[in-house]
Protein backbone atom coordinates (compact mmCIF):
# COMPACT_ATOMS: atom_id res chain seq x y z
CA UNK A 1 0.00 0.00 0.00
CA UNK A 2 1.67 3.40 -0.89
CA UNK A 3 0.60 6.84 0.67
CA UNK A 4 0.08 9.26 -2.10
CA UNK A 5 -0.29 12.81 -1.54
CA UNK A 6 -0.76 14.70 1.86
CA UNK A 7 -1.50 12.26 4.96
CA UNK A 8 -4.50 13.77 6.87
CA UNK A 9 -3.13 14.38 10.78
CA UNK A 10 -4.91 15.82 13.52
CA UNK A 11 -4.09 19.30 15.10
CA UNK A 12 -3.17 17.46 18.26
CA UNK A 13 -1.15 15.16 17.52
CA UNK A 14 0.79 18.11 15.37
CA UNK A 15 1.20 20.89 18.40
CA UNK A 16 0.48 19.34 21.32
CA UNK A 17 1.54 22.20 23.07
CA UNK A 18 -0.88 24.15 21.23
CA UNK A 19 0.24 26.32 18.77
CA UNK A 20 0.52 30.88 18.57
CA UNK A 21 -0.12 32.70 15.22
CA UNK A 22 2.09 35.46 14.59
CA UNK A 23 1.24 36.69 11.09
CA UNK A 24 -0.56 35.45 7.74
CA UNK A 25 1.04 36.44 4.14
CA UNK A 26 0.27 35.62 1.09
CA UNK A 27 2.47 32.37 -0.62
CA UNK A 28 4.43 33.40 -3.95
CA UNK A 29 4.27 31.47 -7.17
CA UNK A 30 7.77 31.59 -8.05
CA UNK A 31 7.05 30.31 -11.64
CA UNK A 32 4.64 32.82 -12.13
CA UNK A 33 6.06 35.43 -10.53
CA UNK A 34 8.31 37.39 -13.22
CA UNK A 35 10.27 40.47 -13.58
CA UNK A 36 9.73 41.74 -10.30
CA UNK A 37 5.45 40.92 -10.36
CA UNK A 38 4.36 38.49 -7.35
CA UNK A 39 2.07 36.03 -8.20
CA UNK A 40 0.10 34.72 -5.64
CA UNK A 41 0.11 30.82 -5.73
CA UNK A 42 -2.99 28.86 -6.21
CA UNK A 43 -4.69 25.60 -4.62
CA UNK A 44 -4.04 22.65 -7.36
CA UNK A 45 -7.13 21.30 -5.62
CA UNK A 46 -9.53 24.51 -5.15
CA UNK A 47 -7.60 27.23 -7.09
CA UNK A 48 -8.32 29.39 -4.07
CA UNK A 49 -5.04 31.39 -3.33
CA UNK A 50 -2.57 29.97 -0.64
CA UNK A 51 -1.47 31.91 2.55
CA UNK A 52 1.34 30.68 5.22
CA UNK A 53 0.10 31.35 8.84
CA UNK A 54 3.37 31.35 10.62
CA UNK A 55 2.89 30.29 14.18
CA UNK A 56 5.05 29.02 16.93
CA UNK A 57 5.20 25.73 18.22
CA UNK A 58 3.60 25.78 22.09
CA UNK A 59 6.45 22.67 22.43
CA UNK A 60 9.20 23.59 24.01
CA UNK A 61 11.51 20.90 23.27
CA UNK A 62 10.48 21.84 19.64
CA UNK A 63 13.28 21.30 16.87
CA UNK A 64 11.94 24.39 14.90
CA UNK A 65 10.21 27.28 16.91
CA UNK A 66 8.07 28.90 14.22
CA UNK A 67 6.32 26.76 11.20
CA UNK A 68 4.21 27.65 8.32
CA UNK A 69 1.04 26.21 7.91
CA UNK A 70 -0.55 26.74 4.67
CA UNK A 71 -4.25 28.18 4.15
CA UNK A 72 -6.31 28.22 0.96
CA UNK A 73 -8.88 30.51 1.21
CA UNK A 74 -11.09 33.33 -0.99
CA UNK A 75 -9.34 36.21 1.19
CA UNK A 76 -6.60 36.24 3.82
CA UNK A 77 -7.35 34.48 7.13
CA UNK A 78 -8.31 36.65 9.88
CA UNK A 79 -6.12 35.41 12.99
CA UNK A 80 -7.94 35.07 16.32
CA UNK A 81 -7.92 38.12 19.01
CA UNK A 82 -4.64 37.93 21.38
CA UNK A 83 -4.83 37.08 24.81
CA UNK A 84 -5.36 39.80 27.14
CA UNK A 85 -1.74 41.27 28.01
CA UNK A 86 0.20 39.45 25.80
CA UNK A 87 1.07 38.96 21.94
CA UNK A 88 0.43 35.68 21.76
CA UNK A 89 -2.65 34.37 19.19
CA UNK A 90 -3.68 30.73 20.14
CA UNK A 91 -4.81 28.77 16.89
CA UNK A 92 -5.81 25.59 15.65
CA UNK A 93 -6.28 24.44 12.53
CA UNK A 94 -9.21 22.37 10.91
CA UNK A 95 -8.51 19.78 7.95
CA UNK A 96 -4.61 19.85 8.95
CA UNK A 97 -2.40 17.54 6.57
CA UNK A 98 1.10 17.24 6.67
CA UNK A 99 3.66 15.62 3.57
CA UNK A 100 7.20 14.92 4.16
CA UNK A 101 9.58 15.57 1.81
CA UNK A 102 13.74 16.02 1.60
CA UNK A 103 15.33 19.06 1.74
CA UNK A 104 18.32 19.19 -0.39
CA UNK A 105 19.66 21.76 1.61
CA UNK A 106 20.17 19.92 4.30
CA UNK A 107 19.33 16.50 3.05
CA UNK A 108 17.18 16.00 6.12
CA UNK A 109 13.42 15.22 5.94
CA UNK A 110 11.55 18.07 6.12
CA UNK A 111 7.46 18.07 6.49
CA UNK A 112 5.26 20.74 4.90
CA UNK A 113 1.75 21.50 6.90
CA UNK A 114 -1.63 22.28 5.34
CA UNK A 115 -5.09 23.05 6.76
CA UNK A 116 -8.44 24.06 5.44
CA UNK A 117 -9.58 26.45 8.01
CA UNK A 118 -7.55 28.30 11.25
CA UNK A 119 -9.93 29.18 14.63
CA UNK A 120 -9.55 30.45 18.31
CA UNK A 121 -9.50 27.22 20.20
CA UNK A 122 -13.19 26.16 20.81
CA UNK A 123 -14.23 29.01 18.72
CA UNK A 124 -15.62 28.95 14.78
CA UNK A 125 -13.95 28.25 11.85
CA UNK A 126 -12.14 31.82 10.41
CA UNK A 127 -11.46 30.18 6.98
CA UNK A 128 -12.03 27.24 4.76
CA UNK A 129 -11.51 25.85 1.46
CA UNK A 130 -15.19 26.17 -0.36
CA UNK A 131 -15.94 22.86 -2.02
CA UNK A 132 -18.13 22.52 -4.47
CA UNK A 133 -21.76 21.04 -3.31
CA UNK A 134 -22.06 17.63 -3.72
Amino acid sequence: MAIKGAIPVSFAAVFPFGAFAKSVAPVADFEASKGGVKVQARDKVTGLPVWAVSVVDGDPDANESTVKVKVAADAEPVLPDTLPGLPFRPVEFEGLTVTAYLNQSTNRVAFSYRASGLRAPGGPLKSAIKTAAA
